[in-house]
């Protein structure tokens, strides 16, 4: 490996530290308690060297968010690239893909969706990297949806309410599970198989 890819390699290395940091410290302490500083304290670097990385935090939140949702993309791709057949099993593979992702993957879920923090830019925009890359997300789910109103498995329905209304269904329940981790919730995979079938069934019925 020659100097120039070493010193590449190395810079991409420390900007995902940053990331990674970044997100720890925005989960654990809330986003508008942390600064630079306090970013660049716990990977031991100077503040200086944060910033030729990242302009300030909501710079690094837009990219964790893009990071998010760019391997919830790549999951469910993986998944939708394998499967044949019925196109709400297609749909009902995708939701629980979703909500699997996010109990996978706590941190990136509690940052990109539930974090309080301030707007990186809305959904339909475009103007942040966030945006392009949750709309990329929502659009397979939408593309999900569309095939089965192609199909004849949704009649009488709106493409975008009826999607949103699914995504809500499957983030209350990612989200519930991630939080309210003292509630007495039923045995976790009848939980997510139920709630599954009851957003789907309840769009195609």
């Amino acid at each position: 490996m020659g100097l120039a890819e070493r010193k590449e390699r190395e810079r991409k290395e420390l900007r995902q530290q940053i990331l990674d940091a970044a997100r720890e410290l925005f989960v654990h302490e809330g986003y508008e308690n942390v600064s630079m500083r306090k970013i660049a304290d716990k990977i031991e670097y100077s503040p200086a060297a944060i910033y030729t990385y990242f302009a300030n935090k909501d710079e690094i939140l837009d990219c964790l968010s893009e990071e998010t949702f760019f391997h919830l993309h790549k999951r469910q791709r993986a998944v939708h690239d394998n499967l044949e057949g019925d196109a709400l099993e297609h749909l009902k593979k995708g939701v629980e893909t979703y909500i699997r992702f996010g109990l996978e993957h706590p941190e990136h879920y509690f940052v990109t969706f539930l974090l309080k923090a301030p707007a990186t830019g809305d959904l339909t925009a475009g103007e942040s990297r966030m945006a392009k890359a949750g709309r990329q997300c929502f659009d397979g789910l939408r593309g999900c949806v569309r095939r089965c109103m192609e199909a004849g498995k949704i009649k009488n329905a709106d493409l975008d309410e009826t999607s949103q209304a699914i995504w809500a269904g499957a983030h209350g329940l990612t989200a519930l599970l991630i939080t309210q981790t003292c509630f007495p919730f039923v045995e976790r995979e009848r939980l997510i198989r139920r709630t599954v079938e009851m957003l789907v069934s309840g769009v195609s019925g």
